[in-house]
């Protein structure tokens, strides 16, 4: 009887552990949906990076958190601006869907439209950002106290070290969220033209009502009233009160239509100026100058001319975290924040692997870990992974990739996706790291 029911313990047991694991996942779901709500309340709709992102809800709120703070909240820079840095951050990896997305916002939000004309119609202050920019995209090792320096002391133009901290942010954030949006295909959310009717016939005319004679049509609306006249006064049944009456409700319908066709042709222009607004924004390439500075292997080679950052010399935790925060009121925690949530995601692969791929994309970038064994990179991540790492991390431009980073192996998407969250999260640290440290550096000189 003892043995009976023990055998029957270990079907009830499995059965409640699957209960269990069914409500975390309800669980989840509906967390996912509330932070896909919030975002959707707040912007009107929700945006295919949220869309990816949700199948790890507590990293999604700890995302939209910080960009929204960063873009929307308080700050030294004007919030038109923040936008036209995030469009330049864009740009230097030809993401037309964040160049978009932000060119929309800038506008919303009352920018000038002559400054999406291209970087040179932008004011000093904010051409002054195109080196940084350059360099932090694509050779963030290159960052230099020098660099500070001419951005803080260039007369009129110059920036405060609060402003600067601040873009330094809005750069990092949209290069690394452009390698999100690259590994996950998201761009491909990016929204089309609005349609234009055939011929440039107004959308609310056939384009070959005109060509028949259609009463509907422009031919015939100028003489719509006279053929009815026309017609009525060879009736003789017609007396003369039910002519003016008919004449007169025909003046009206022509009146109306007139009036119609107008309305379509003031759509049809507006259709044209908006196609027109929309090619502006999907132009990358007028916010770039130097197209040719890309990403350049740091190799050990070059250690005399470009020496290692070493972590233990100056860390995110140590340095960089109170720094951020003492300049830009609570950056530093919701960044921290993003940085732990990214790696505190449930993964089948276990801590060992996450450490990896985050340690190959900060020594791909220059920084080192003394303590970690970077034999466990190449015992850990299989070439092809490799391979999509440092295409995902370095070249996220789709100009200059014949296609993009295949999968290394059939994972399930939310795996794929945090891989890709990873990436983001390690480059976006990395960057900060370098500009922060010639910050620092500015500082104590």
């Amino acid at each position: 009887m003892i043995i009976c029911t023990n055998k029957m313990e270990y079907p009830l047991r499995s059965q409640c552990q699957r209960v269990q694991k069914q409500a975390m996942v309800s669980k989840e779901k509906e967390r996912a949906s509330r932070v896909l709500m919030k975002s959707a309340l707040g912007r009107g709709s929700v945006d295919a990076v949220s869309q990816q992102m949700a199948s790890h809800p507590q990293y999604l709120e700890s995302f939209l958190r910080a960009q929204h703070y960063i873009l929307h909240m308080d700050g030294p820079l004007p919030l038109p601006c923040r936008h036209y840095i995030a469009i330049m951050a864009a740009a230097r990896h030809h993401c037309n869907y964040l160049v978009y997305l932000h060119s929309a916002q800038f506008l919303r939000l009352g920018g000038d439209p002559l400054w999406l004309q291209g970087l040179e119609a932008a004011p000093p202050r904010l051409r002054l950002l195109d080196h940084i920019n350059k360099v932090l995209a694509h050779q963030p090792w290159l960052a230099a106290c020098s660099h500070i320096k001419t951005l803080l002391k260039c007369g009129e133009s110059c920036w405060s070290l609060a402003e600067l901290v601040q873009a330094v942010v809005i750069l990092a954030h949209c290069h690394s969220l452009c390698s999100f949006v690259f590994g996950s295909n998201a761009d491909s959310g990016h929204p089309a033209p609005p349609s234009k009717s055939p011929n440039g016939t107004p959308p609310t005319l056939c384009a070959f009502d005109a060509a028949n004679g259609n009463p509907n049509g422009p031919l015939c609306l100028d003489n719509a009233a006279e053929q009815m006249t026309r017609r009525w006064s060879v009736d003789s049944s017609s007396d003369v009160l039910c002519l003016k009456e008919r004449i007169h409700r025909a003046q009206e319908e022509r009146d109306k239509r007139e009036e119609r066709m107008l309305h379509a042709q003031t759509l049809q222009q507006a259709d044209v100026e908006e196609d027109d607004e929309m090619m502006c924004f999907a132009d990358p390439s007028r916010f770039v100058t130097d197209p040719d500075f890309d990403y350049q292997d740091f190799a050990r080679r070059d250690e005399d001319h470009f020496q290692v950052f070493r972590v233990q010399d100056y860390s995110w935790e140590d340095h960089g975290f109170s720094l951020a925060n003492r300049l830009y009121s609570d950056i530093g925690h919701l960044l921290d924040e993003r940085f732990r949530s990214v790696t505190a995601v449930t993964s089948p692969h276990g801590p060992e692997l996450k450490r990896a791929v985050w340690n190959y994309i900060h020594c791909m970038l220059g920084i080192r870990y003394d303590d970690y064994d970077y034999g466990e990179v190449d015992r850990l991540l299989e070439r092809d992974l490799k391979v999509y790492i440092k295409a995902v991390a370095c070249f996220p431009d789709p100009s200059r990739s014949s296609a993009r980073p295949l999968g290394w192996a059939p994972l399930k998407t939310s795996e794929r996706i945090h891989v890709n969250l990873l990436i983001m999260e390690a480059r976006l640290q990395a960057e900060l790291l370098y500009a922060l440290r010639a910050i620092t550096q500015y500082m104590v000189a």
